[in-house]
């Protein structure tokens, strides 16, 4: 073999080209673990999901983006707060906001493996330039480092970098829109047909029949209601809910035998020592300031102007000037100018490195020379100054007691609880509560959403109460002021009720269930009968039902009782002048109406709207095209495993 290899012969080098090749691949395969996993999961509950690029290599390049769990929970609690969703609605609104995270990076990695990342001077150009300008540099001047900290944190609620990150995504992926969607095109006779469809305008007149008013109509007899009964058993087999009776005694704190005894100064420090964290204070500075800005990627000629200024300024401070008016006059940081200059009190690890350098190596009172920044050149003069430090325990002692305390009475209840329940089990509920002096009681009959009103909170004692079985051992639950010691004495199944104590129910899901099949004649005899008279006035008349005329609405319009014209009362776009629609019902009402006026797009409308419209329909034909190129890159990643899940992979957003 070494002969062979000593031949200088192509053959030879390429075989052992090969063999040398096979066994890295072979290393790789064996050392790298899961490098033929599927990527099903991920074991880390920090991420929600980690994408890499699909086939072999991608499991090991290492070029993976992670969608992170802590941006789904924000995301989706900012959704909940601006929509006005209620809290439980956050279980069924996570996943989806997780999947449009996992679609975003998906495209972003789809995006970088094009070339279309966003570079820093791209990220500057646009804030610069673009739809937040107006914000950030009003009048084309920055507001200011601690202004622009400022507005991310309350307009965006995350970090400078993680905003400046996301704001490259969103750039990143408008540039991928583009690639995929540039060739889109619609034609002029699409636009024109587009136009016309969306163009027109109808007037009506509608006569509308109310589902409550069909109700109130409804008057059923006994014979009625006891054959309704009959029919729909099954609905009522359990209508009457479940029902306990419970046996309980309370306590509070106040009950608890040495639940409010003092906390040692061991305790205390020990709870110090191992709460540091909590306590810790970071290096802060309070200063002012006068800044001259140079722009980013200035020449030499522009820094040694602005330069010369500030240090112009400076001689003005040395000999005497005031610096707060040197500061109003002179700054160009307009978050801080017109207070002279003056800064917060602010963590260093918030400022510019270099500015927080020289600001903490000043004492109180002290000005600094010339500081060259990130932003331009600064003039600091340092007010107060605190070192990172903790907190001593004088200072938090109060808390730590308080703490200490709380969990100690909490640790207490709970032991007294315990005792007490197991000395009912051996004595008995009464016995037990009468050797502690507590009161007992037994309620009603009660279902699970009901209320004890001895407790401050029942929700605890029946939650868990509805799970055990009549004369099962006494047990324990929080009251919000203490905890209660409860039995279960007596269980009444759901059940149907009687029929005349539940009359009332039975008549209005009687009502419920007849009124559209009426309302649904009724519409279908109006609509026949204006047909037939050629006139909707005359046939409502004769039913004594009134008559509106709408406006003049298009497609997008809305008339009182039948809403949007997006819906069923869109028939109306169908119909000629004079012609009188089906029956159409919508929400709780139903309708006919009969044509009045039709007003088509003219030439000229089209014409003078051409432009508008066709960037309208190019857009949604682009929105169109790049949907379907996301649902197919998602596939491709998803049937690779190039898309690994910490826990079960949600619904696909595109339905599937």
């Amino acid at each position: 073999m070494i002969r062979i290899l000593q031949q200088d012969n192509r053959l030879t080098k390429a075989i052992f080209a090969l063999v040398i090749g096979a066994a890295i691949i072979t290393m790789v395969i064996t050392l790298v673990p899961g490098i033929f996993d599927n990527g099903d999961t991920v074991n880390n509950s920090a991420v929600y999901a980690k994408i890499r690029t699909p086939g072999f290599f991608g499991k090991f390049s290492g070029d993976a983006a992670e969608v992170k769990t802590v941006d789904v929970d924000r995301i989706t609690e900012q959704q909940i707060q601006q929509q006005h969703y209620p809290e439980y609605a956050k279980p069924f609104l996570e996943p989806r906001i997780a999947q449009q995270l996992v679609v975003q990076k998906v495209e972003q990695h789809e995006a970088d493996r094009l070339g279309l990342a966003v570079s820093d001077d791209d990220l500057r150009t646009f804030l610069q330039h673009g739809t937040l300008s107006q914000y950030l540099f009003p009048d084309g001047k920055f507001i200011g480092q601690d202004a622009y900290m400022n507005f991310v944190s309350q307009y965006f609620q995350v970090s400078v970098p993680d905003f400046e990150a996301e704001v490259k995504m969103d750039l990143e992926l408008q540039r991928l829109q583009s690639l995929v969607t540039g060739g889109v095109t619609v034609s002029d006779a699409a636009v024109r047909a587009d136009y016309m469809q969306q163009g027109t305008k109808v007037q009506f007149d509608y006569a509308v029949i109310s589902a409550a008013d069909i109700k109130k109509s409804i008057n059923p007899t006994d014979a009625d209601l006891q054959a309704f009964f009959k029919q729909n058993a099954s609905r009522y087999a359990t209508a009457v809910p479940e029902t306990r009776k419970i046996e309980l005694f309370a306590f509070n704190a106040s009950d608890v035998p040495g639940a409010k005894a003092p906390v040692s100064d061991a305790a205390i420090q020990a709870y110090y020592t191992a709460h540091q964290d909590q306590y810790k204070v970071p290096e802060q500075v309070k200063t002012r300031h006068i800044l001259i800005t140079v722009p980013k990627g200035a020449d030499a000629k522009t820094d040694a102007a602005a330069k010369a200024k500030a240090q112009g300024i400076l001689n003005q401070i040395k000999a005497g000037g005031n610096f707060a008016d040197l500061a109003k006059k002179n700054s160009e940081d307009p978050g801080s100018k017109d207070s002279g200059g003056e800064l917060p009190m602010i963590a260093t690890s918030g400022l510019d490195p270099a500015y927080a350098k020289a600001a903490m190596a000043l004492n109180p009172g002290q000005t600094s020379d010339l500081v060259r920044s990130s932003f331009g050149y600064h003039i600091i003069q340092t007010e107060a100054k605190d070192q990172a430090h903790a907190k001593p325990l004088a200072e938090v002692k109060d808390t730590i007691v308080a703490a200490l305390q709380q969990d100690k009475v909490g640790a207490a209840e709970q032991d007294y609880a315990n005792k007490l329940a197991a000395q009912a089990k051996k004595d008995g509920m009464q016995k037990a509560a009468d050797a502690n002096k507590l009161h007992i009681v037994t309620t009603d009959y009660i279902p699970k959403t009901g209320v004890i009103g001895v407790l401050a909170d029942s929700s605890n004692v029946l939650a868990q109460a509805f799970t055990m079985a009549k004369g099962a051992a006494p047990a324990t639950a929080s009251t919000g002021e203490g905890y209660a010691i409860f039995q279960v004495l007596d269980v009444k199944p759901a059940h149907a009720p009687d029929f005349a104590d539940y009359k009332s129910h039975i008549a209005d899901d009687y009502r419920e269930q007849k009124a559209p099949e009426l309302l649904n004649a009724q519409l279908i005899k109006l609509s026949g009968r204006a047909k037939v008279l050629n006139d909707l006035k005359k046939a409502a008349a004769e039913m004594n039902i009134p008559v509106k005329t709408s406006d003049l609405v298009g497609r997008d319009g809305q008339v009182p009782d039948l809403g949007a014209m997006s819906g069923s009362a869109s028939v109306a776009f169908s119909l000629p002048k004079g012609g009188i629609s089906g029956a159409i019902e919508e929400g709780p009402n139903g309708g006919v109406l009969q044509l009045v006026d039709k007003q088509e797009a003219s030439a000229d409308d089209i014409a003078k709207n051409m432009q508008s419209s066709k960037d309208k329909l190019l857009n949604a034909q682009r929105e169109q095209v790049f949907s379907v190129f996301a649902e197919t890159l998602l596939n491709r990643y998803e049937k690779a495993g190039a898309i690994a899940y910490s826990a079960k992979q949600p619904a696909s957003p595109f339905g599937k």
